[in-house]
Parts: structure tokens; sequence; C-alpha cells
């Protein structure tokens, strides 16, 4: 790299497998391998005595230590009751989680030689404020400056855009993870990448197909032990055989059948298990991401795309033959295994350097211009000849070719993952949740409704701030959960129905900011949504401070 600023890192902070890319000197993005030579290093966590071990070696240790280490993180972040407790010490997933990522940028930083600095974290697209903000958080710990937290799914198609020479495709990203279902629609154009919708399931992934397994091989060796007893509750056990249903799945997706052994309490078990089998006991599973993409497609219909060009399956659990089976039996469409390990990870990279060299043309432009610019966003009403004179010079100083540093300007612009609301009373006098930004509306957004007093000279509004999966207007309340709270202070002597006017931003990240604005004397509250459901404060000090000097194993 010539003069071009420090590279922005892509992250796919995955529940089973994690990974970590950049954007080499020819543009392109590279998966950085780890200390083990693997692309992928999985997401897994020992605390071995005064020592941290992530990936290959934690994943082992499972076996002999399953209470000293912890899996599937990612299923738990934004959780405040997850706490995983070791000598002495309560750790959030948050902690746990900012180890694999400091192993990723450790690893990535002994491979090239610098130093990893800033970075783009990925996450679910289904994730909602308190994931998203567990998931910047989390790279906080780890010493990173998160430049953004960007959907999987968004991640995996800016990917697939790099590469698709069609200038114009909408395409499904059909992804499935070790721990996580997203199903997306994108609009990839030559000037903008645009979701369109998306819809998913955060609880299902490729460890629901394992768990359906580890459940068959414990009937099996009740069957042929005659052994009433639940095997499962011995740790050992357990984790022993979470290990081989995820062999014997990997195998299965190349082979017809494959022998597993079951060993408990002094008796051993051999069950060969098939493909057949394996597809009969999971085929729900699968089914169930059928259904979800149905209705995703329902809700592309109604802003106006019926149709698509393409569906790429990525994530590891795609390899699994019976997903493009069923893909290709339902859709009559061929999918396309796109990098399923590795779009990801490559996409964020891609997303990084976009950032990057954004950053440093509309610093030029800035400069020269004397004009402030928020964002590639404002280079569309700037003398176009300028912009292009300015994105010539740094093609010539950063070695990249003028293509390459036009392509940076491409737009990407994702949607909202949940509807954000307020709990509200109905004429009816009953409690309802009235939507203000609605699931699938394109982020950044903005959006105000008027709500009312309830009572005369009523001294303040209690206002909860709601977040519900469902794209409806209004909602009962057990369809949402509380996510934050504000108090506006009214002035005395307020008649009943006097408006409180509520206003709700929604960044590009997904990070929600509410107003509130009184209308006789414009008292205000602001709120920036900061969720109680994650670190903060003294707790994520102390985590910092302990992650600050740690070598990860």
């Amino acid at each position: 790299m010539t003069k071009q600023k420090k590279r922005i890192f892509g992250i796919d902070l995955g529940t089973t497998y994690s990974s970590i890319a950049y954007v080499d000197d020819f543009g392109k993005p590279v998966v950085v391998p780890n200390a083990e030579n693997q692309n992928t290093t999985p997401s897994v966590v020992f605390f071995d005595g005064g020592n941290i071990v992530v990936g290959e070696v934690a994943k082992e240790s499972s076996k002999l230590y399953p209470n000293e280490v912890v899996s599937f993180v990612k299923r738990s972040m934004g959780e405040p009751d997850f706490l995983f407790d070791y000598d002495g010490h309560s750790y959030r997933a948050e902690e746990v989680s900012a180890y694999i990522l400091r192993k990723l940028g450790q690893d990535a930083e002994t491979n090239l030689g610098e130093k990893v600095t800033d970075v783009v974290i990925t996450c679910p697209a289904y994730f909602g404020i308190n994931e998203r903000e567990a998931t910047k958080i989390a790279g906080e710990i780890a010493g990173f400056n998160v430049r953004q937290i960007i959907n999987e799914p968004t991640a995996a198609a800016i990917a697939y855009g790099s590469t698709e020479t069609e200038t114009d495709r909408v395409v499904l990203v059909y992804d499935l993870g070790g721990g996580t279902f997203d199903i997306t629609m994108i609009h990839i154009q030559p000037e903008a990448i645009e979701v369109i919708c998306t819809g998913g399931d955060h609880n299902l992934g490729g460890k629901d197909w394992d768990d359906r397994v580890v459940a068959t091989l414990v009937e099996e060796f009740k069957t042929q032990t005659g052994s009433t007893e639940d095997i499962l509750e011995d740790p050992d056990t357990c984790q022993d055989l979470q290990l081989s249903a995820e062999r014997a799945k990997k195998i299965l997706s190349q082979r017809e059948k494959t022998p597993v052994s079951i060993t408990h309490g002094g008796e051993r078990v051999k069950v060969e298990l098939s493909r057949e089998r394996f597809d009969e006991i999971t085929r729900d599973l699968l089914e169930r991401t059928v259904m979800l993409t149905h209705e995703m497609l329902s809700e592309a219909k109604k802003r106006g795309y019926d149709k698509f060009d393409d569906i790429i399956l990525v994530g590891g659990s795609t390899r699994m033959p019976m997903v493009p089976d069923r893909i290709r039996e339902e859709f009559s469409i061929e999918p396309k295994l796109f990098a399923p390990d590795e779009a990801v990870a490559k996409g964020a990279a891609i997303f990084g350097w976009k950032l990057s060299i954004n950053d440093e043309l509309i610093d030029r432009l800035q400069r020269k211009t004397g004009r402030r610019l928020k964002g590639v966003e404002d280079l569309a009403s700037m003398d176009q000849k300028q912009v292009e004179e300015t994105a010539r010079e740094l093609a010539d100083e950063s070695g990249y070719t003028l293509p390459a540093v036009k392509s940076s300007l491409t737009r990407v612009r994702d949607v909202a993952s949940k509807s954000f609301g307020v709990m509200a009373t109905n004429p009816n006098n009953e409690e309802v949740v009235v939507n203000i930004i609605l699931r699938n509306t394109p982020v950044p957004v903005e959006a105000t409704q008027e709500f009312y007093t309830a009572v005369d000279n009523q001294k303040t509004v209690y206002i909860r701030i709601m977040e519900a999966e469902t794209s409806e207007e209004n909602v009962p309340p057990d369809h949402s959960v509380e996510i934050g709270t504000a108090v506006l202070n009214l002035p005395s002597g307020l008649p009943e129905d006097t408006p409180v006017i509520i206003t709700f931003k929604l960044n590009k990240e997904g990070r929600l900011y509410a107003t509130a604005i009184e209308s006789s004397e414009q008292r205000k509250v602001e709120v920036v949504l900061e969720t109680s459901s994650v670190i903060h404060g003294q707790d994520l000090n102390e985590a910092k401070s302990r992650v600050r000097n740690l070598v990860i194993h």
C-alpha cells in the first residue's frame, strides 16, 4: 500500500466459526489464516487456569473440560441474564465474544505484520438493538475501533456483487450459519446495493441439526443398552455427543452413511447413521427456512419485487446436500453456493475498504472546496467533474485503479430488522404498541407520530420504547419487548389530549434515537437508546482492562 490510509478489516463473528479478512493492494478481498493456518476459527473459548484459549484447541478441550468451555455465545448476545462464572469472575457474552475477536486480530497481526485497529463486524440481519449494541461493545472490549456493524447477508451480497459481471441483479441471500438463519432480498446495481427486505430466525442454525443427531444417538443408546438414564446429564458425555454429531453431519455432506460411537458409563455403542435418516430427522428444520423464505417474499411483493434472478447460499450449513436440493425443488432455480465460509468476512472487508477510500476521498474534497461533507451520499450534489478529478488523484496515489476507487462510491442501503414503537392506550383503554418505524423500512430513517396526554393536568409522560418482529403498525404488548424508557416532564395545567410529538431516528447501523416534545411549551426529552441489557459502566471498564494486556492462546 502506498499512501492509502490504514486498512479497515472485516470480521465475521459467527456462532460456530469466525474469520477476518482485508482488501489487498490489488483490491481483492483476502481471508487471513489463523495461527493454525485455517481460514476459520471455531468460536469457542476455553478458560484454562490463567489462560484464555480460543479456537480448535478450545473446541477439543470441551470433551475433557466441559464446564470451562463456552460455545455458541453469539446466541446469548444482548441477553442480560447470560453469565459465565469461572474462578470468581462472571463473564458477560460481550467479553467472551471479545476474546474470539481478539484471537482473530492477534493472528492477523502476526500473519500480516501490521496492527489491526479499525474493523467492520457483521451480525445477523435479524439482530435487534440489544444484540447489535452487544456486538459493537464486544469489538470495543477487544481493543478495536468498530467503524460499523453490518448485516451478514448484506456483507455476502457485497462480496457477490464484487464478482458478479451482470449489471443489475435481484438476489436472495439464503444464509444458514451455525446458529442463525437469515433470508434477505437484495437489489445489486452498478451504483447501489439495496436491501429490499429481510427475515429469518436467530435461533435456527447448524447447531439445531446437530442437536437432532444427538437426540437420535441418545435414543439408539437407550435401545441398545436398555438404559433409561438421561445420558445428556453427564457433561462429558453431552460434549462428546455434540462433537460427534457435528462430525457426522459434515461426513454425511460427503458420504451416504457414517458410523458413530457412543461411550457412557463403561458401555460403548456403535450406531450407523445414514444421510437418509439424517435428512428425515431434520426435515422440519429445513422446512422452517423455506417457510421463512416465503414470508420474506410476501413482504418483498408489497415493495414491488415479485421475482428474483439468483439465490446465493452462504453459511457453512448450506453445504448439507438437503439445502440446495430443497431450494431447487421449491423455487425451480439452481442455487449458487457462494464461498459459504468466507463470503461474509470478505464482504465486510470490502465494506471496510470502501469506508477507508470514502474517508480519504471526502477529506480531499473538503480541503479543496471548504465544504463540510457528512458522507458519501453528499457527493451526488457536488460538481461531478471535481469528484472525478479527485478520485483520479486518489487512484494514482493509492495504487488502486480508477474503476476500483469509483466502485467504492457504490451506495449500500440496508433495512430495519425490527419494528420500533411505543406503548400507548387505544380508545378502548387497552394497551397497544404503536410502531413508528416498521420492519424492513430502508435505513437511515426518521419517523414522527403524534400522541396525546390521557388526563387533565398530567405531570409526566412515561415513554416505553418497544421492539417487535412484526411489520404491523399496531401490535399487542406481548408481541413486543421493551428496550428502553424515557420520561417527559409536562408543564402544569395542561388539558387532556395535549399533543406529544415522538420522533424516532434509526441510523444505518440500527442504532435508535428517540425524541419527545410536548406541544404547548416545547418541552423536550431526548434518548440515545443505551440498552441496559448489555455490559456498561464499571463492568465494561473492568472487562476492557482484563482484555487489554491479554494474550489469547
